[in-house]
């Protein structure tokens, strides 16, 4: 990192409405509005898609070769990189309020404390929680879903059985399971992450949060949790046994304004960092190293997505209030 700005390599879009999320449908950056659009953006040219006509996009995740958005209107809705759009499930008005995909085609996804599991081939098993669910994430390893809810997450093979339940007091918010499928995280409503070891059911606390954490981001060697929620991205150590108990975090890109999202790099130990302010960083979590990318004085306009491009070299942004932008990084 010789340059000390990369403002000079983004190009600016302006989104128009909220950006719920934002990925690459192959070299293509996409951007879901909360209005219902898809925003897609090729070079000297912009083509939006109504997703979902009579709805807001709620939540929105990319496997790559697909943008699946859910809404208000209850449907979830997967559109590609051409811009065809398929319904893939109908709540009857239900609000879709979590959603996770996996390369092979799988997703899943909740409205209110009914979760439904869809493999490859289509078939859909249903679970239904405790209590309302708002997090989801597939396994590594298995057709198994960690699912949180109050008072803890449980984890369900969609094929066989009852869940396991892992128990810890409050309103768990987001689950993220690490890459070697050894531990699993949620953020809480208290300010603070929960995680269990899987093997054992051995408790973690990571606490300290001046806010919320709704953003994690796991390096490329699964050994660092990247989170949102502090005036610095906060990045949790997992590469022993016992993960983050009895240690400490790094913190990198250290702001006076909370950081909003993270993404870390999908080959590199370089982490893309955007604020409550707008501004969008890169640091490099070795040394600490930052280079700035985008960003004004005295804005409000917090940074909802952050995303990668499969080989690293383009980052998309978008902002609250409908700014959006993608990074070329220079050769």
């Amino acid at each position: 990192m010789s340059e000390t700005s990369l403002a000079q390599h983004v190009t600016n879009i302006e989104a128009g409405d909220t950006i719920v999320a934002a990925a690459f449908l192959g070299r293509t950056p996409v951007y879901a509005l909360a209005d219902g659009t898809l925003l897609y953006v090729d070079i000297g040219e912009e083509k939006r898609v109504k997703a979902h006509e009579d709805g807001a996009i709620l939540v929105a995740l990319s496997d790559g070769k697909r943008f699946v958005t859910g809404g208000d209107d209850g449907l979830l809705v997967a559109t590609d990189a051409e811009g065809r759009s398929e319904t893939i499930a109908d709540e009857k008005g239900k609000w879709i309020d979590a959603l996770t995909l996996r390369e092979d085609g799988a997703m899943a996804w909740s409205a209110g404390k009914s979760v439904r599991a869809r493999d490859a081939k289509g078939v859909v098993k249903n679970f239904d929680a405790p209590s309302a669910v708002r997090g989801l994430c597939f396994l590594p390893k298995g057709y198994r879903l960690a699912i949180a809810h109050y008072n803890g997450a449980s984890l369900w093979f969609p094929n066989a059985g009852d869940p396991a339940f892992y128990e810890w007091k409050g309103s768990h918010l987001d689950a993220t399971v690490s890459p070697d499928g050894r531990f699993l995280v949620t953020s809480m409503q208290e300010n603070m992450l929960h995680g269990w070891r899987l093997a054992d059911s051995k408790h973690m606390r990571m606490s300290g949060y001046p806010a919320k954490t709704r953003s994690f981001s796991w390096s490329p060697d699964g050994k660092w949790l990247a989170t949102s929620g502090a005036d610095a991205c906060v990045v949790w150590p997992f590469e022993t046994k016992d993960g983050p108990m009895g240690r400490g975090p790094r913190e990198c890109g250290v702001r006076p304004r909370r950081v909003s999202r993270v993404a870390f790099h999908p080959t590199n130990m370089v982490l893309a960092i955007g604020y409550e302010d707008g501004w969008v960083l890169l640091a490099r979590l070795n040394d600490g190293a930052e280079i700035f990318v985008r960003g004004e004085r005295e804005s409000n306009d917090a940074v909802t997505a952050l995303a990668w491009d499969a080989t690293g070299k383009r980052l998309a942004f978008g902002t609250k209030g409908g700014k959006a932008g993608v990074l070329d990084l220079p050769a």
